[in-house]
C-alpha cells in the first residue's frame, strides 16, 4: 500500500478541534453526520493537502451571466482560493482536447494539442496543433501540424522523442510525428482502412502520395480502437484504452478494453528509467527507429477467482492478466471473444510519475477514468511490478472460453492488480480526463459535463482500502455551453493547462486560419498558484 498522510481517528479529532468542532460533539448538534464532517475537515485543510485555499462549492456551479468575449480568463471559471488563470491563446481550433508538452514537461517551448473534430470533406479539418508558450512576441501562436485526422483526442510525447496523436473513432488509428516543430501543414489525404497505412502528404491538396511519411506515419501495429487515454514506458510499451460504451456495437457486447502493446524490438533508453514527459538522451533520428513499428498486442482480463473464471462483474482483481490479440485491426471484437474485460467508456489514462514503484525502478502505478451511463463515472488504478513490466513471453491459459496465449515473464503470467480509486457521487460525475500532479501525487479528475468541475483527489493512504482519501473541487466552469478537457500539469506540479472546449462563439473570436472548417475556436488556459509540498 502506498505510504501517504491519512486521516486517522486521532488526527481527525485533532483537526476537528483546529476548525472549531469539539471532539465529542454529536453529529446532530452541528447538522453534520460523520461523513459530512470529514468532508468539511478536508476542505478546511485544503491548503496543506492540495496546495490551494478554499475549494469551490456547489454554490459556485452556475452561469456568471457574462458572454465569452466579455470574460477574462479568471472569469471563465471559479477557482479555488489562491489560483490564477490566464489565456495562453483563444485561437485553438474548436474541440481542442488533450495536450502534450514539447520537448519535455520541464523545459517546454510548445504545447501540442489534439483537435477532436470529425474529418471534414477533403480532410481540411485541423487534427494536431502546436501552441508556442515561449515568452516573447510569438507567445500563444497557433500552427497546425497535420490536417485530416478523425477526432484526434489522445496525445503524448514519447521518451524517444516523437509525438503520438490518436483518433477517437471506431476505426481510430495512432499517428507518430517526428520533429513536431518542423512539421507544419501536413495532410492525411486518405486515412486508410483499419490496420492499413494512411496516405500522408506534405500539404493540403499535394498530389505526391505518401510524401509525408518521413515525418508522420500511421502505426498499424497498434490496435484499431476509439483512442483516448494512453501512456508510454521508455522501452516502447504502450498502455491505452478503447472508449467504447457497453452495448454500443451490438446487443450484449462488452464495453471498451484496456490494451497493451509490447514492441518486437524494445527501445533501449540510454538513461533509463525515464518517466513519461521526459526524454531519453538517445532520441530517434527517424521514424524507422521507433519501437512502435512492430509488436504484439494484449487486452486486460480481470478475473474473479482464477484464470478459468472470467466475465463481466469482475472489473477488479489481483489475479488479472493480459490475453493476446492476434489482429490489431480487429482488436475490439477479438478482445470481446477472448475474454478481455469491457469497461464503460475508458477515457484518459496516466502513470503516476512519482510513485515509489516507478521511482524505485520496481514497477508502475497507473490509473484511468470511465465515463459510464448518464453522468456516472469512476477512476480505476493498476499496480504492476518490475517483473510484469519486463514481460515479453507467452503462456497458454484456459480461461473458460478456450485456450489463449497470455503475457508472461518466462513462465510467470504478468499479474496487474486492478482496484477502484474514485467513484461518482451526487456532485462528482462524468469522470473524463485525469492527471497526476508531480511531487504531491494528488490525482486531478475532470468532468465531461456542462458546468464541469476539476477535482483534486488525495492518493490512497495507510487505511485499509486502496481508494483516494478524499477529493475537493479546485475549478468549476461557469459557462453552460462549455466543458473542461485536456487538463495536464507540467513537470513542476506548479502550473497546469487545460482547454475550455466549445462555449459560445462570438464573431470576434472566429479564426479561419486556425480552423478552416468554420472558424470556431476554443480557449487554452494556464492555471498557476499551486503550492507544491511533498506530503510523506
Amino acid at each position: 500500500m502506498i505510504r501517504h498522510t491519512s486521516l486517522s481517528i486521532r488526527a481527525l479529532l485533532a483537526l476537528s478541534a483546529a476548525v472549531g468542532l469539539a471532539p465529542g460533539i454529536a453529529a446532530a448538534d452541528d447538522g453534520r453526520d460523520f461523513g459530512a464532517r470529514v468532508e468539511h475537515l478536508l476542505e478546511a485543510q485544503s491548503e496543506r493537502l492540495f496546495g490551494f485555499g478554499k475549494p469551490t462549492t456547489a454554490a459556485d456551479v452556475g452561469d456568471n451571466g457574462l458572454t465569452r468575449d466579455q470574460e477574462t480568463a479568471q472569469q471563465r471559471q471559479d477557482l479555488a482560493k489562491g489560483l490564477r488563470a490566464e489565456y495562453v491563446t483563444r485561437k485553438v481550433a474548436v474541440s481542442g482536447d488533450m495536450i502534450a508538452f514539447w520537448p519535455n514537461d520541464i523545459k517546454y517551448t510548445h504545447l501540442i494539442v489534439c483537435i477532436e473534430q470529425g474529418r471534414a470533406t477533403g480532410g481540411r479539418n485541423a487534427g494536431v496543433q502546436r501552441v508556442n508558450v515561449t515568452p516573447g512576441r510569438d507567445y500563444g501562436k497557433v500552427e497546425t501540424i497535420v490536417y485530416g485526422m478523425a477526432n484526434c483526442d489522445g496525445i503524448r510525447t514519447t521518451q524517444w522523442g516523437t509525438v503520438v496523436a490518436t483518433e477517437e473513432t471506431d476505426d481510430g488509428g495512432a499517428y507518430e510525428i517526428l520533429d513536431p516543430l518542423g512539421t507544419t501543414g501536413y495532410w492525411i489525404a486518405d486515412r486508410g482502412a483499419a490496420g492499413a497505412d494512411a496516405d500522408i502528404r506534405v500539404a493540403v491538396n499535394d498530389p505526391n502520395a505518401n510524401s509525408g511519411e518521413d515525418h508522420i506515419r500511421k502505426r498499424t501495429a497498434l490496435v484499431t480502437q476509439a483512442w483516448e487515454g494512453l501512456e508510454f514506458l521508455d522501452n516502447g510499451v504502450v498502455i491505452a484504452g478503447d472508449e467504447e460504451r457497453s452495448g454500443a456495437s451490438g446487443a450484449d457486447q462488452d464495453g471498451g478494453a484496456i490494451f497493451r502493446f509490447v514492441p518486437a524490438i524494445p527501445y533501449v533508453c540510454a538513461n533509463a528509467p525515464v518517466r513519461p514527459g521526459q526524454l531519453c538522451s538517445n532520441t530517434v533520428r527517424s521514424l524507422g527507429e521507433s519501437p512502435l513499428a512492430a509488436g504484439t498486442n494484449y487486452a486486460l482480463v480481470t478475473q474473479c477467482t482464477g484464470d478459468g473464471n472470467i466475465g463481466q462483474g469482475c472489473e477488479y482483481g489481483r489475479t488479472s492478466a493480459w490475453v493476446k490479440i492476434s489482429n490489431p485491426a480487429n482488436a475490439r471484437s477479438e478482445a470481446n471473444a477472448n475474454g478481455a474485460t469491457g469497461y464503460c467508456r475508458p477515457e484518459d489514462l496516466h502513470i503516476d510519475r512519482e510513485s515509489p514503484l516507478y521511482k524505485g525502478g520496481d514497477g508502475i502505478l497507473w490509473c484511468w477514468t470511465n465515463t459510464c451511463a448518464g453522468t456516472d463515472g469512476e477512476a480505476l488504478c493498476v499496480t504492476e511490478t518490475n517483473a510484469q513490466l519486463a514481460a515479453r513471453d507467452q503462456v497458454e491459459v484456459n480461461n473458460g472460453l478456450g485456450r489463449f496465449p497470455y503475457l508472461a515473464n518466462g513462465t510467470a503470467i504478468a499479474r496487474p492488480n486492478v482496484t477502484r480509486f474514485v467513484q461518482n457521487d451526487a456532485r462528482m460525475r462524468a469522470h473524463d480526463n485525469l492527471d497526476f500532479q508531480p511531487v504531491t501525487r494528488n490525482v486531478y479528475i475532470i468532468e465531461d459535463a456542462s458546468f464541469g468541475e476539476v477535482w483534486a483527489c488525495l492518493p490512497d493512504g495507510a487505511d485499509r482500502d486502496l481508494a483516494s482519501d478524499g477529493c475537493v473541487s479546485m475549478l468549476t466552469v461557469n459557462d453552460p455551453l462549455a466543458e473542461p478537457t485536456g487538463f495536464i500539469f507540467d513537470g513542476t506540479g506548479e502550473t497546469a493547462f487545460y482547454i475550455l472546449q466549445h462555449g459560445e462563439q462570438p464573431a470576434s473570436l472566429l479564426d479561419f486560419a486556425s480552423n478552416p472548417v468554420n472558424g470556431r475556436t476554443d480557449d487554452l488556459i494556464k492555471i498557476t498558484g499551486f503550492k507544491v509540498k511533498r506530503q510523506d
